[in-house]
């Protein structure tokens, strides 16, 4: 899998996002989308990304996790095997603390939305097919060269700055918890 994004700043941050200090690159690539079967979580229910994002990576080694993230992704989950590209919020550690937190009941519902959005962290985009990567172009001309010690603070800083307004939401009067995880899988039961 290759992800992608298409916002210049994000990607140089992206280049060097690594704990050595070593210089990135940006490399620019151009997609022919024709044929391919694209999936934009955007475009759906986040709690269908939220599902997504637990079937791929755990967010909490609990058991409680364990058992209620597969009742989750059974039933807001949806089948992306056959997609060719997955467009979504970006699946970086300050979002498995969302995750982490819904599961334990500390967010409602309504928040979700609002939550992934801050920060800036920026949509991704998942290039997960053979026939995605044949139709993947990339412009060697625009190859651009990303000072560590520059963007890598700035990846930092943007990753602090979601985290703090994550938690300043979270423990906001806005987090009325009405309507959380459990009420979600209580229906299955």
């Amino acid at each position: 899998m290759l992800y992608l994004t298409d916002n210049l700043e994000l990607a140089k941050e992206w280049a060097v996002c690594r704990p050595n200090d070593n210089n990135g690159w940006v490399h620019t690539f151009e997609l022919d989308t024709t044929g391919l079967d694209i999936i934009n979580f955007q475009n759906i229910n986040v709690l269908s990304w939220l599902a997504e994002l637990m079937k791929h990576r755990d967010a909490d080694k609990s058991r409680r996790y364990s058992l209620l993230s597969k009742k989750f992704i059974k039933k807001y989950g949806i089948e992306t095997n056959h997609c060719d590209v997955i467009v979504g919020y970006r699946a970086n550690a300050s979002y498995f603390y969302i995750a982490k937190a819904f599961v334990r009941d500390e967010i409602d519902i309504d928040l979700l939305e609002n939550l992934l959005s801050l920060g800036g962290l920026g949509i991704q985009y998942c290039i997960k097919s053979q026939k995605a990567y044949l139709q993947l172009v990339e412009n060697e001309n625009k190859l651009i060269s990303v000072e560590y010690n520059q963007y890598n603070e700035k990846y930092n800083q943007r990753d602090v700055n979601a985290r703090m307004k994550m938690k300043e939401l979270i423990n906001s009067d806005k987090n009325k918890l009405n309507n959380v995880f459990s009420d979600l899988i209580r229906g299955d039961e």
